[in-house]
């Protein structure tokens, strides 16, 4: 992100690197010499959480801004669901059979990309979680439509990279899981959600929460695959247990393939 607005003070930057060139003296190497804003040690203390958390909201913000996304369809998905290709390094034989997602994401982002460059490019921009598995599977069907794709990574305790299909200037990073859930939805016009683990349906159920408690409004919420969503969750069986309503079930479809979930979205009632 460039600013090139003209300023009447000298910039930021400039300081930093004037900073810099400053002789070493006991006075200078002090940290409470440096720069507030130029000081990690400063800012990652937990005094400054709030200010990160702002830093977090604003900086993709700003940026989804200057590349002129205005709206999203968003995959959420198993990190471990391998390519087709690749299911013989699959952990369990269910898993590699799962690898069949990955073909139907990638399709159905393609399919999305291909809407979004009909309409400019600006709007029903796919965005994923920026990992391997379904994520990657997203963001490759949009490279392959020609179209850009967001990528929300999250720092973890094990090493995680942007997969290669992610378009570069959309590549963000997060701390904060809650400040990468709002970005994940601040946007979203439609939510498809694939098979996948306690980060997927971590996912989901936050966002079927939204909906239900109308924090947010009602968009196309598409689960892939009826044989794992029923055997993972009972959802009549909430229904009938009255922790939820019969009206609930109806927030979500169930689809099978891409040509499914691309239809039903396109037949979604309004809201």
């Amino acid at each position: 992100m460039t600013d090139t607005r003209t300023h009447a003070f000298r910039h930021s930057q400039q300081d930093i690197a004037t900073a810099r060139k400053i002789p070493e003296t006991p006075q200078t190497l002090s940290p409470t010499y440096r720069l507030a804003f130029a000081d990690p040690d400063f800012l990652c203390q937990d005094a400054l959480r709030p200010v990160r958390l702002q830093l977090e909201l604003l900086k993709p913000e700003m940026a989804m801004n200057e590349a002129g996304v205005t709206s999203t369809v968003v995959l959420f998905g198993g990190a471990r669901i391998p390519a087709p290709e690749r299911k013989g390094s699959a952990r369990t034989p269910m898993l590699a059979d799962l690898s069949r997602f990955y073909d139907e994401a990638r399709r159905f982002a393609r399919r999305i990309t291909e809407i979004s460059l009909e309409r400019g490019g600006s709007e029903w921009v796919v965005t994923t979680g920026g990992g391997p598995g379904v994520m990657e599977a997203g963001n490759r069907g949009a490279a392959e439509a020609g179209g850009k794709s967001i990528g929300l990574n999250i720092v973890l305790p094990h090493e995680q990279a942007p997969n290669a299909w992610v378009t570069p200037e959309l590549s963000f990073n997060f701390h904060y899981f809650a400040l990468r859930k709002m970005h994940f939805l601040m946007r979203a016009r439609a939510v498809a959600v694939f098979p996948g683990g306690f980060g997927t349906l971590d996912e989901m159920f936050e966002t079927l929460t939204l909906i239900q408690t109308g924090r947010m409004r009602r968009i196309p919420f598409i689960l892939f695959g009826k044989a794992f969503w029923e055997r993972v969750v009972d959802w009549q069986m909430l229904a009938d247990a009255g922790t939820i309503s019969d009206e609930d079930l109806s927030l979500f479809r169930i689809v099978e393939t891409a040509d499914e979930a691309l239809e039903t979205i396109l037949n979604w009632p309004e809201s």
